[in-house]
């Protein structure tokens, strides 16, 4: 892929969807990774600094404190608006007032926490009238690495044709600071977490996987070629058919034929 047209085509996207909704700004949760420090800079690029609002969302002594520290500099490096809320308070609300619910169900309450997110975002969107912009690459959206109506739950995804490595590519070009993209990427969602341990994979890895498969290559060749078992291919095609739901509208039960 050329970086530099892709890295122009996606801020056109970008201006164009803005004006297409009729609005001038969006709204973007900077985590203190490397998608939303890049999604960030070609926000800004395409709208100008004063028509993006950063949002951190962390939760006190969950979020490693580093995040912070990057999500902050990213804003003030761009010059954007920018907010930072402890949603730990509000989780914390959500548990005591459900009847049932595991505090200790990491996996459960991650999936809340992103919800919750999600929330902040398009209340801070509504509120300015502007769009929410996804953080999500190509390669979290294939194996479904997100959470449904949370940090999926956006207007527009200006990195999602991009996997995970070509991410890395562009965030250089673009002006990240270098140590958010070299850390380990993790959603934060509890302590310890990062991406790859969960996958069982590298991202590189992962994203030539991906792309010999998608190119048409057979499942044994690209085993072979990416350095990984079969039952390990097999456990990462299984995502990706496991997780189809997430990339498809809610579906609708079809009365068509039973109209008179």
């Amino acid at each position: 892929m050329d970086i530099l047209q892709a890295k122009e085509k996606i801020v056109d996207f970008i201006r164009e969807k803005c004006e297409d909704a009729g609005v001038t700004g969006c709204v973007v949760g900077i985590s203190g990774g490397v998608d939303s420090a890049l999604v960030t800079h070609l926000a800004v690029e395409a709208l100008g600094a004063e028509n993006v609002l950063g949002l951190h969302l962390p939760e006190l002594n969950v979020t490693p404190p580093e995040d912070v520290l990057d999500a902050t500099a990213v804003a003030n490096g761009l010059g954007i608006e920018f907010r930072t809320i402890d949603i730990g308070g509000i989780v914390q609300t959500y548990l005591a007032n459900m009847p049932g619910s595991d505090p200790a169900n990491k996996y459960v309450n991650g999936n809340l926490k992103a919800r919750i997110r999600m929330s902040i975002l398009y209340y801070y969107a509504n509120l300015g009238s502007r769009l929410v912009a996804g953080t999500g690459n190509k390669t979290e959206i294939l194996l479904g690495y997100y959470t449904k109506y949370g940090d999926g739950g956006v207007d527009l995804e200006p990195i999602g044709d991009l996997y995970k490595t070509e991410v890395f590519q562009m965030a250089k070009m673009a002006g990240v600071p270098a140590g958010i993209i070299d850390k380990s990427p993790s959603a934060a969602l509890w302590e310890g977490q990062t991406d790859e341990n969960e996958l069982g994979h590298s991202y590189a890895t992962i994203d030539s996987i991906l792309m010999k498969m998608l190119a048409g290559e057979g499942a044994g060749e690209v085993a072979l070629e990416c350095g990984v078992s079969d039952g390990e291919l097999d456990k990462l095609l299984q995502r990706v058919d496991s997780n189809m739901h997430k990339r498809m509208l809610p579906p609708v039960a079809d009365l068509a034929y039973i109209r008179t």
